[in-house]
């Protein structure tokens, strides 16, 4: 491709990386309008989760598909089904509708997000240039997580919910059609070997049981939890077993036998686990026990995103002078720094300080996303980047649903230890109306300073356990720097 060509190709892979962050935000939006309408409030933990299913169990799946059809088709698939899915979300009559489009625009999602790394690391063989690019999909996403809630409460309030969704069509056009005229496929490598049908199956059916189990731990039964899970593991090791004959492997065993690699997996997923307890009870933060407003609250994301960006540019030349260990040094530290605060930070903090934390957040996911994405791809072999990229991206899904799981059920225990200490005084039902600003005028007022205690008591165990996740990817980090030292010596003797 000339450069024209390649700047329009990489136009329409950052519309991907625009419409995952719209569409992250933006249904935060419309969710109350949604359930409203749907009638669907049992079922809003599963608007959230059938999404992140869908995209689970198909990410390891379209790369393959790529392998067979061309990264091309598969994109173009991909983001066809994710219009498609937006498309029946908008003209959903019923909650089972809604959810069903749900899950194939997860699905989508899965392919539309992975495929453009696959897709970059083949047009972009330098690895500098290919950061820069990896950065401004990073900044495309910010720059969309931020308008995203002004969007949706605009469209929401002067037009309607579902016109939230409707917004996706043209932009996923636009980027297929791209594709379509501009995109020149290298030859395709993988025609003609047997696929992997006993693989994809047991993949497929072990994530599903194994994200129905742990869906369920927040407020299922124990029993049902334990078998989902143990139902999960057991045919993910089948899997393992399975992919040891098969011709094209839909998981290579090989790739767990390369150790940078499996330790670029790890930090990953610690650092992505820790990271969605900012992202989920940031907002809680400031609304529940600060009382602002759903917009001043949402103001607390917009420092991380900008910060993001700037850890995802300055990132990649910090990695040449000193190595990619160390700039993921400085970005778990970062981490460390926003999360340690947080659980040692009181009830009655000021809102100057949760934007610092979150600042201190976003330097750290843009520091250390980019530099893990292009290590994935450095250090794979070449005929494994595409499972590599896109095995990463699905353990950070597998990491983030289990450990807002894990949240969930350490906030749940805080909330009814402080209810039944209240001896009747304060209710669940009350506190749900403690992080919502309107509601919160229909609550005693000499009640909130405890229920805001009770509130805090969750979130700084939600806290604790992100620092805990983080200080285990420190020692990981400091372990390879270790290791790689002793090489240089030993090299040098």
């Amino acid at each position: 491709m000339d450069t024209r060509e390649l700047n329009i190709v990489t136009a329409a892979l950052l519309l991907s990386n625009a419409m995952a962050g719209l569409d992250g935000t933006i249904i935060n939006t419309a969710l109350p309008a949604i359930i409203s309408d749907l009638h669907g409030i049992s079922y809003m933990g599963w608007i959230i989760s059938v999404f992140l299913l869908g995209m689970a169990v198909s990410t390891p799946l379209w790369s393959k598909l790529g392998e067979r059809i061309g990264n091309k088709k598969a994109y173009q698939i991909a983001t066809t089904a994710f219009a498609i899915g937006a498309i029946f979300q908008a003209s959903a009559g019923n909650i089972w509708m809604f959810l069903a489009a749900r899950a194939v625009m997860g699905i989508g999602a899965g392919g539309m997000n992975t495929i453009p790394f696959i897709i970059y690391a083949d047009i972009y063989e330098n690895l500098q240039k290919r950061a820069k690019i990896i950065a401004f999909a990073t900044a495309s996403f910010s720059a969309a997580s931020i308008i995203g809630p002004l969007i949706g409460g605009w469209i929401v309030d002067v037009l309607s919910w579902h016109w939230v969704f409707y917004i996706n069509i043209p932009i996923a056009l636009i980027s297929i059609m791209c594709m379509q005229f501009f995109f020149k496929q290298k030859k395709i490598h993988a025609i003609g070997k047997k696929i992997d049908f006993l693989g994809a199956v047991l993949m497929v059916s072990g994530l599903i049981m194994l994200l129905l189990g742990i869906q369920m731990i927040e407020s299922g039964n124990i029993a049902w939890i334990a078998g989902f899970i143990v139902l999960g593991l057991i045919l993910l090791a089948a899997l393992v077993k399975v992919e040891e004959k098969a011709a094209d492997p839909i998981i290579p065993n090989r790739l767990f036998k390369n150790p940078a690699l499996v330790v670029d997996f790890l930090l990953f997923a610690l650092l992505w686990g820790a990271f969605i307890a900012f992202n989920i009870y940031g907002l809680m933060w400031a609304q529940g026990l600060l009382g602002v407003t759903a917009l001043v609250g949402g103001l607390t994301q917009i420092p991380g995103s900008i910060t993001n960006f700037i850890g995802s540019i300055i990132g990649p030349p910090m990695q040449l002078r000193s190595g990619k260990y160390y700039v993921i040094l400085l970005g778990t530290s970062a981490f460390l720094a926003a999360f340690m605060a947080l659980s040692i930070a009181g009830v009655t903090v000021p809102l100057w300080f949760l934007l610092i934390a979150g600042a201190f957040q976003g330097l750290g996911l843009g520091l250390c996303f980019n530099i893990l994405q292009l290590s994935v791809q450095k250090d794979a072999e070449r005929k494994d980047i595409p499972i590599a990229t896109s095995f990463a991206y699905l353990l950070r899904i597998l990491s983030q649903t289990f450990m807002a799981a894990i949240y969930g059920a350490i906030l749940n225990y805080e909330l009814m230890q402080g209810v039944e200490k209240s001896n009747g005084t304060i209710t669940i039902a009350m506190l749900n109306k403690l992080s919502d600003y309107k509601s919160i005028s229909d609550v005693p007022m000499q009640l909130l300073p405890a229920m805001r205690n009770i509130l805090h008591n969750g979130l700084h165990d939600i806290m604790v356990t992100a620092v805990v996740l983080l200080i285990i990817a420190l020692i990981f980090n400091l372990a390879m720097q270790f290791k790689e030292k002793n090489k240089r010596k030993a090299v040098n003797n």
